[in-house]
């Protein structure tokens, strides 16, 4: 036999006989994973908390209007994604009462009385025409992140209080319709508004 063949052998031999070491403190493995598992459950109730103190920062918010009745036929429909709501201009101050916070389906309803926003599993609420301010293509909204121009952010009064909330589509490509919609409504809106009060 070559010294090559015989040394491979020879570490053949070695490799075989190695074993790993059997473990024997069990005691402070499971101590470890006790105390993860206790941190982890630390920070989801620190989160729920904070969540809690925020809706409790918001509690001034007025209900959420409910659709009316009879409403006119549909100028748009989609069905999406609600991403949640945020005070307007500040993407990352997410709105959490009323359930604005919880993200949900989506099935968005734009008529000439306003924007019907039906979530299964989440509160349902309509925005009236006279409260709709705007609507624009954005990136972002209270820690959600798409590529540019992939979200719609429909802008709108509520109480005292200007509130942006993002919204998906199943297909993008309608945002832009959208936008138009809703901020050609906002300028007819203004302008009868302004025609009234003279």
């Amino acid at each position: 036999m070559t010294p090559a063949v015989i040394q491979l052998a020879h570490k053949a031999t070695v490799a075989t006989e190695q074993k790993s070491a059997e473990v024997t403190d069990w005691g402070a493995r499971i101590a470890w994973v006790i105390g993860l598992i206790l941190f982890i459950a630390f920070v989801y109730w620190l989160m729920r908390q904070g969540w809690k103190w925020r809706g409790a920062l918001q509690n001034d918010l007025p209900e959420l209007p409910v659709a009316p009745g009879g409403l006119p036929e549909h100028r748009l429909a989609l069905t999406g994604r609600y991403h949640g709501s945020t005070t307007a201009g500040q993407w990352l101050d997410r709105i959490v009462a009323h359930s604005l916070g919880v993200r949900s389906r989506v099935e968005l309803t734009l008529t000439e009385a306003g924007l019907d926003v039906v979530r299964p599993g989440a509160t349902d609420f309509f925005v009236p025409a006279v409260q709709l301010r705007g609507a624009r293509l954005d990136k972002g909204i209270a820690g959600k992140v798409l590529t540019e121009g992939g979200l719609l952010v429909v802008t709108w009064a509520h109480g005292d209080k200007l509130i942006d909330s993002g919204f998906r589509s199943d297909r993008a490509a309608e945002h832009a319709a959208w936008v138009e919609a809703i901020n050609s409504m906002n300028q007819s809106t203004t302008t009868m508004t302004e025609g009234a009060e003279r």
